[in-house]
């Protein structure tokens, strides 16, 4: 992933508790039916690296040693069908030296820029646990795009049409998070995108609340995908994999 990209950030600033009803929020309510999309046994439906996604006790796990690395990034990608308005729900865990991603509404990469046969650009939420809050797992990249960080953990921003970013609510603190955020064990993630607005809970919190007016960037359609990360070796899990297709 690219050294942290320079935002300009216009940031309101709040005065006492979070804007109307943002506080405590939790699951979202959302109309339709979660339709699982693993199922718990093999790869079906996904298409990635053999060396590097298996699946292991109902769940799917990507892995990389010294001897099965990665080259360059490399995803697990739904093989079903694109992604528009949807609700995703899943569980993930990961290592200490983990860095991963969950993407959506992303474009498959088949030029020659690609690396290996899965390569996918788009949103991700990404995985991770080697940085500093608001940097952690959760926050919204721009995978293979020009804007990197798009939305980090614990704000409500718009990246508006002139480039800029507005933050308008603080959502949850460090010290919230750290006890949210569970390292070697199974973290549920909803994540719900409608229209240009995109949502990421954790463990039922609301962590991320996006908005994306950039008329040229703003995606609105594509695959989902799961990565893997080229660099030191590393290890990620993913179960429960269910998808709803919003209105």
């Amino acid at each position: 992933m690219p050294i942290l990209l320079r935002r300009t950030l216009f940031l309101t600033v709040l005065a006492g508790p979070l804007i109307g009803s943002l506080a405590g929020s939790v699951e979202p309510v959302t109309e339709g039916s979660l339709v699982p999309i693993f199922n718990g046994k093999d790869l079906t439906d996904w298409e990635g690296d053999s060396r590097l996604w298996s699946v292991r006790d109902g769940a799917i796990r990507g892995e990389t040693t010294e001897q099965n690395q990665a080259q360059g990034n490399t995803f697990l990608i739904w093989n079903k069908g694109t992604v528009r308005d949807f609700e995703l729900r899943l569980s993930f865990r990961c290592n200490a030296t983990n860095n991963s991603g969950i993407q959506y509404r992303s474009q498959r990469i088949t030029d020659d820029t690609a690396t290996n046969p899965w390569v996918v650009a788009g949103y991700q939420h990404e995985i991770r646990n080697e940085h500093r809050f608001p940097d952690v797992a959760g926050f919204i990249y721009d995978e293979r795009g020009s804007r990197g960080r798009l939305c980090f953990v614990g704000e409500q921003s718009t990246w508006h049409a002139d480039g800029k970013q507005k933050i308008s609510a603080t959502l949850i603190e460090e010290s919230d998070f750290q006890k949210l955020f569970q390292l070697d064990h199974w973290n549920d993630v909803v994540i719900v995108a409608q229209g240009n607005r995109i949502r990421h809970f954790m463990n039922d919190k609301l962590i991320v609340d996006f908005t994306d007016l950039e008329p040229k960037l703003a995606l609105s359609e594509g695959v989902l995908a799961l990565q893997l990360h080229a660099g030191a070796p590393m290890w990620v899990e993913f179960k429960d994999i269910q998808l709803k297709t919003l209105r």
